[in-house]
């Protein structure tokens, strides 16, 4: 495995001033939101709540974007249309992961899994690619 392969990248989240002030109540802020992607898998902190999945678990991913405030800020947010889980900072662009097998996330309990998760860090495009790279690396 070559050295850009076997390292772990970490993502922070991209804050808009709204979203800043509705994270904090539920302890989301840039010390406690990122995302880390490696050979051991894809890691997300947001706040509390923590997603775990191996990168072979990771299906796909697309990039998306223009959300609505109300439907996004704050702590995640479940999707009732699909059980997707958001971990949204901003409202202009994010990053949809589909997973073969759905994980935890929202729910400690484990009954609520998500098929996919929408992270909205910095930059979007690297973290596309950081994925790519590794599903092409097993």
């Amino acid at each position: 495995m070559s050295t850009e392969s076997s390292r772990t990248t970490r993502h922070p989240f991209e804050f808009a001033p709204a979203y800043r002030l509705a994270g904090l109540p539920f302890g989301i802020t840039p010390r406690t939101a990122w995302v880390e992607i490696g050979p051991a898998g894809l890691e997300v902190r947001y706040g509390l709540w923590r997603l775990r999945t191996p990168v072979s678990n990771i299906e796909d991913a697309t990039l998306t974007g223009d959300f609505g405030f109300l439907k996004t800020a704050g702590p995640p947010h479940l999707s009732f249309a699909d059980r997707g889980i958001s971990f949204t900072t901003n409202a202009r662009s994010a990053l949809c992961v589909q997973f073969h097998q759905p994980v935890k996330g929202i729910d400690p309990t484990g009954r609520i899994v998500h098929p996919g998760a929408t992270l909205s860090v910095r930059d979007p495009e690297a973290l596309l690619a950081d994925i790519r790279r590794l599903n092409a690396d097993r």
